[in-house]
């Protein structure tokens, strides 16, 4: 009897829950794809490029929902392009990348000009109020060929249309082999990000407290009965 309560708690705090995670969706957080072109970086196994963005102020964090990108006809024969979220590498402030979180699924050759969405098939869950970074890479050397990632003017920094406390990080930064990092002045990446917010932990074990809570009483009125 008592695993039966249990069972109908839960599923009661399911019920509860699923208009709430029902009527949640993706907000673009960060773009600055409305901007014009004024140049690209290329991207290559020997041409790592990345920048950071600094996620916003809901508790719970986020859901990392997918990254779209504008990029430029590319070149030659590149092949392997990977779009990949990093963790910051320690430092308060950002500056540069440090482990990586997971990979994103999309075009594995985006030769086309054009903005391209990537999503977040591991299911990437971001913290609030942290530093993360898209990194992008290929499988074949700029002698062979590039992906091209577009640039915005440098006075458009600040266009990225930022909501909900979020914040787009600084210009390009560069790396020959995904170690050692170095900015590349000036150049702001054109990029979107889209994330849902994810209610507290503490939210659901409230739900489900109160569920067992509401059955237990429900079942000791009927035995005084």
């Amino acid at each position: 009897m008592k695993k039966t309560i249990i069972i109908n708690a839960i599923a009661l705090a399911f019920g509860l829950l699923t208009p709430q995670f029902g009527q949640a969706q993706g907000i673009v957080y960060l773009s600055n794809l409305g901007q014009p072109s004024a140049g690209s970086q290329t991207v290559g196994s020997n041409s790592w490029l990345a920048t950071d963005f600094h996620t916003g102020t809901n508790a719970g964090g986020y859901l990392l929902n997918s990254i779209q990108l504008a990029l430029t006809d590319g070149s030659g024969n590149p092949s392997g392009f990977r779009v990949m979220l990093y963790a910051n590498d320690g430092n308060p402030s950002g500056a540069f990348p440090g482990s990586s979180l997971g990979s994103l699924a999309g075009s594995l050759n985006p030769l086309a000009g054009g903005v391209y969405a990537f999503t977040d098939d591991p299911n990437i869950m971001l913290s609030a109020a942290t530093y993360y970074f898209i990194v992008l890479a290929a499988g074949t050397a700029i002698g062979n060929g590039a992906y091209n990632w577009s640039t915005a003017n440098v006075g458009s920094s600040s266009s990225y249309n930022p909501s909900g406390g979020w914040i787009n990080g600084g210009p390009v930064m560069y790396s020959n082999n995904g170690l050692s990092w170095g900015s590349v002045s000036g150049a702001f990446p054109q990029y979107a990000i889209d994330a849902t917010a994810t209610p507290e932990p503490g939210v659901l074990s409230l739900f489900g407290l109160g569920s067992l809570g509401f059955l237990w009483q429900r079942r000791k009125a009927k035995t005084l009965c």
